[in-house]
């Protein structure tokens, strides 16, 4: 990555506020080099087709990274695969084929679910097996600092060597020591102490090392690969809340010990799990819903803005009621632009505010309060809420407005959502009688009359959509609503 001068960022990249998982507080974002930003977040195990759960994750962090490209950083993103370990191996042999073949065919299709879901590609894509040599040359470094040690083919690291153990799932040695669940091995000098290299088994794919044949374990390959390709210490490392403990408190221990400075992250990103009829979805629990399900049905956009409506710091549950509601959002978003972005400038000039003053206030409102979101810790809610009323703005002033301020809405509201990733031109637009502006007038007037507490006549309005067959439902994020679907 080239050099980029901090001075020529936007006011708002030097505003801009995340969350560090290590700290547990928001702090001002500011990166190891000016105007740079490098990011790992961590992969799939290509050992079973993707679920959905991956790919909350990734739209998260495409997200991230959308915005902080927008705000004129320069992002070095990598994401890894883990292409060897016990559930591939087992896997390939039930399919009586090598690890090497099925990794190839879930990766691949991995890439085209990626693509599906409109999240960029990674810059880098790190395989575990391709990044032998760097990862025997690490696990030797550590054993020379007496990080590590041998046991009969086996490398493991030595968790009270460093002291700093502990410090991103800010539990104590003590803790993690009587909390964990531990698999006796009388050959550790602690029970707490971790494999970074194991011996091969026979019939198992393996390397050849200082130790033996044998293949690494699972925390040492990331940081392997963020010495390998981003210098050794990153901007920001992200992740699942699942992989705090132990995949992210052991690469830290590892990276910070071999690199003999810290952090190894400036910020660690972590967002929530997606839940699956209460639990945490898995492939290994069997609960999940494959990604090329939900892609097959047309409907990846619209779980991209249903993750979206929530903080990705937050659990979120799935449904096929919450992803249809969020379907029948990213329609009215896309009626609301239906007449195709605007060749005018992204400018507010005297002309345009005269001339439609209410509209011309609410786009500039909705350009503030979507990037004061976004600068929040990527509060995406806040950012979507913002768009939805620019929706109802334009539909609720087209035919009053002057054609040129409403087709400058719908450039703002399309550019905005493309920074989200939503795309809004994908789909035909609404027939010239639909009904959506005059039911989103209403709601407008309805949510006027709530504040002001004129219950009779805002229930008025409600019991009479209903008679319409509209439904509507009060959320957190604003008022959303859909036609009953005839037999």
């Amino acid at each position: 990555m080239a050099n980029a001068n901090p001075s020529t960022l936007p006011v708002v990249a030097k505003s801009l506020t995340i969350y560090n998982s290590l700290s547990r507080r928001k702090e001002p974002f500011e990166t190891i080099a000016p105007g740079q930003v490098r990011m790992y977040v961590c992969g799939v195990t290509p050992y079973d087709r993707a679920h959905i759960g991956h790919a909350m994750s990734l739209i998260v962090f495409d997200v991230i990274r959308r915005y902080l490209e927008f705000l004129g950083y320069q992002v070095m993103h990598a994401q890894n695969f883990t292409d060897i370990d016990d559930k591939i191996i087992e896997r390939a042999d039930r399919e009586g084929i090598t690890p090497d073949l099925l990794t190839e065919r879930l990766i691949a299709e991995w890439h085209v679910e990626t693509a599906g879901l409109n999240a960029q590609p990674a810059h880098i894509y790190p395989r575990a097996t391709q990044e032998m040599a760097e990862i025997i040359a690490m696990i030797e470094r550590l054993m020379e600092q007496g990080h590590a040690y041998p046991v009969e083919g086996d490398v493991y690291y030595r968790v009270r060597s460093f002291p700093g153990y502990g410090k991103l799932s800010h539990r104590s040695l003590d803790d993690l020591l009587a909390g964990a669940r531990i698999q006796v091995d009388e050959r550790k000098d602690d029970p707490l102490d971790f494999a970074l290299w194991k011996a091969a088994k026979p019939g198992e794919p393996s390397w050849a090392s200082p130790w033996g044949p044998g293949r690494p374990g699972w925390h040492i390959e990331c940081s392997a690969m963020c010495s390998h390709h981003l210098d050794g210490t990153v901007d920001i490392h992200g992740g699942g809340a699942d992989l705090i403990f132990p995949h992210h408190e052991n690469e830290i221990a590892q990276s910070e010990a071999f690199l003999e400075r810290e952090p190894f992250a400036r910020f660690w990103v972590h967002n929530g799990l997606l839940r699956l009829g209460g639990e945490k979805m898995s492939k290994s629990l069997g609960n999940f819903v494959p990604v090329r399900d939900i892609l097959g049905q047309g409907l990846g956009p619209a779980f991209r803005l249903m993750v979206l409506q929530s903080h990705y710091r937050a659990p979120l549950t799935y449904t096929e009621e919450a992803l249809a509601a969020a379907d029948r959002g990213l329609d009215r978003l896309r009626v609301a632009v239906s007449e195709g972005p605007s060749t005018i400038p992204l400018g507010h000039d005297d002309e345009q505010r005269d001339r439609a003053p209410g509209l011309h206030e609410r786009i500039v409102d909705v350009e503030d309060r979507f990037h004061v979101a976004m600068r929040d810790d990527f509060n995406t809610p806040g950012a979507i809420a913002a768009l939805f009323d620019l929706a109802r703005a334009i539909n609720r002033e087209e035919g009053t407005a002057p054609a040129e301020v409403v087709s400058l809405a719908r450039t703002t509201l399309t550019a905005l959502a493309s920074l989200l990733g939503l795309e809004l031109s994908q789909r035909a637009p609404a027939e010239p009688d639909d009904a959506s502006p005059f039911i989103d007038l209403l709601l407008a007037i309805r949510g006027e009359l709530r504040v002001a507490k004129h219950w009779q006549l805002s229930d008025k309005i409600r019991d009479e959509l209903a008679r319409l067959e509209i439904t509507i439902e009060d959320t957190a994020t604003g008022t959303t609503w859909a036609k009953a679907k005839r037999a």
